[in-house]
């Protein structure tokens, strides 16, 4: 009987990535739309940064006054947010803990946060993810994240030799983190994966440089 090899790596190769990341690195700016929806947060709101890399949004958040927690499955990870909370005087509360078994109570959060960081596995990864974020956020409170589009995976296949493991899951040939697995979607199939949030904003852009298509999406846990 063979056994299921893992499909959330992704964090092997950030971990060495979060090692070498400082103050200049683009993964050291917070993103604006982040930022613009966590101000319209009450103070004191309590905020989940899943897969917090260096911390650049767990620390915006606090700086904010919300109640932040940080986690992250790299090692690397965990040890740079809390430098910079030691350094900025910030109040965190910082895990090391895998994104498809969150370590908290239900309701434990306002807002989750998960940027750039829930496609990083097959489509039994990112539900099982989805259902953990569904199950610590509050009814009511406010989820915000990205994934990969289908429209990045034509630009991948361009780039390098890859091959698709399973449904809309691929990995590449080469540098980079697309060696591990990542998971691809159309507009159907992410609204039927967020069962049980209702989309506020939902759209799909180059998220950095062209070609690097992701979906963008804030939604509600109903109840």
């Amino acid at each position: 009987m063979t056994t299921a090899q893992p499909t959330d790596t992704a964090h092997q190769y950030w971990n060495a990535e979060w090692q070498q990341a400082d103050a200049g690195s683009p993964w050291a700016k917070a993103e604006p739309w982040v930022t613009d929806h966590a101000g319209t947060l009450p103070p004191g709101s309590r905020i989940l940064d899943l897969g917090a890399g260096i911390g650049r949004h767990a620390l915006a958040f606090a700086a904010m006054g919300h109640q932040v927690t940080a986690l992250d499955a790299a090692e690397a990870s965990v040890a740079a947010v809390k430098a910079s909370a030691v350094a900025q005087g910030a109040a965190l509360d910082i895990r090391l803990a895998a994104m498809t078994d969150l370590p908290f109570d239900s309701a434990s959060f306002d807002h989750v946060l998960a940027w750039n960081v829930i496609y990083h596995g097959d489509e039994s990864v990112v539900r099982r993810t989805l259902a953990e974020v569904h199950r610590v956020l509050r009814p009511g409170g406010t989820f915000m994240a990205t994934m990969l589009s289908n429209r990045r995976l034509a630009v991948e296949r361009a780039k390098a030799p890859g091959h698709e493991i399973s449904r809309h899951t691929w990995v590449f040939e080469g540098p980079g983190d697309k060696v591990h697995p990542h998971h691809f979607c159309n507009a159907a199939d992410l609204v039927a994966l967020l069962h049980g949030f209702e989309p506020f904003t939902l759209y799909d852009r180059p998220h950095d440089k062209p070609g690097s298509w992701h979906w963008h999406f804030l939604a509600e846990r109903l109840a």
